[in-house]
Parts: structure tokens; C-alpha cells; sequence
């Protein structure tokens, strides 16, 4: 799975407005369909799922439960199933479905003509180190 490492000073695709910094991360076809792409930064793994009809959610790269890869699940409809132990996530709001608790906390990405950003302000980034 081909990761992104945002670091300070990619001015390239930074953007500030209405109170939110943007970086972009790439396009939309860069993730395939019902699948995800990640981002790396210092808070940790970011991963960005594109569904069936082209929406695109983005949230932490670790399931609830036992900190499974979501970037590897199967994207369905809206949700994400784990690949560890199928916790089933909602990528709308990052909460788990059906019987199962928790939540992945969530990030704002922008699509804009097909070039993908997350919001900055979420995130707080600083260097990635790899």
C-alpha cells in the first residue's frame, strides 16, 4: 500500500482559509475504488477510503478494538470492515456499528476536482519522521 509522508515545509498544495489549513494528498484516482490509501504524520497513520460512488472519508489507519490496519479492511457502502476481527466502522462518523463500541477519530478531506486535501487543523502537523 503506497503511504504519503506529509513534512513541514511542503508548501506545494497548502492552502489556509475560513479557519482550516489544507494540504493535498493526491487524487482520487490514486485510491482505488472501495479500497484506501494512507498518509503518514506525526500523529500517526491516516487512512483515506474512496467508496463505490466516489465519496471520500478519511480517518486514523487503526481499528478500536486491537489497533487493526482499517486501510486494509473492505470498504462497503459507507463503513469499513477490520481485517482483524470485522468491527464494522462507519467512515461518516468514525463510530463502530451493530453490537460492537468504539470510535476512530475522524479527519475532514476536501475534494476539489479530484485532488484530495485534509484538513491541517485536525492533525497539528509537524515533522514526519519516518
Amino acid at each position: 500500500m503506497e503511504t504519503k509522508t506529509i513534512r513541514e515545509g511542503d508548501a506545494a498544495g497548502f492552502e489556509s482559509g475560513f479557519g482550516v489549513n489544507w494540504v493535498d494528498i493526491g487524487t482520487i484516482h490514486d485510491i482505488p475504488l472501495r479500497g484506501a490509501r494512507c498518509v503518514r504524520t506525526p500523529q500517526g497513520r491516516i487512512a483515506v477510503f474512496r467508496t463505490a460512488d466516489d465519496q471520500v472519508f478519511a480517518m486514523e489507519d487503526r481499528c478500536p478494538h486491537k489497533a487493526g490496519p482499517l486501510s486494509q479492511g473492505i470498504v462497503h457502502g459507507t463503513s469499513v470492515t477490520c481485517p482483524l476481527h470485522n468491527m464494522v466502522i462507519s467512515l461518516e462518523t468514525g463510530r463502530a456499528l451493530g453490537a460492537d463500541e468504539g470510535e476512530v477519530r475522524t479527519v475532514a478531506v476536501r475534494n476539489r476536482d479530484g485532488v484530495l486535501a485534509i484538513a491541517l487543523d485536525n492533525l497539528k502537523l509537524m515533522v514526519a519522521a519516518e
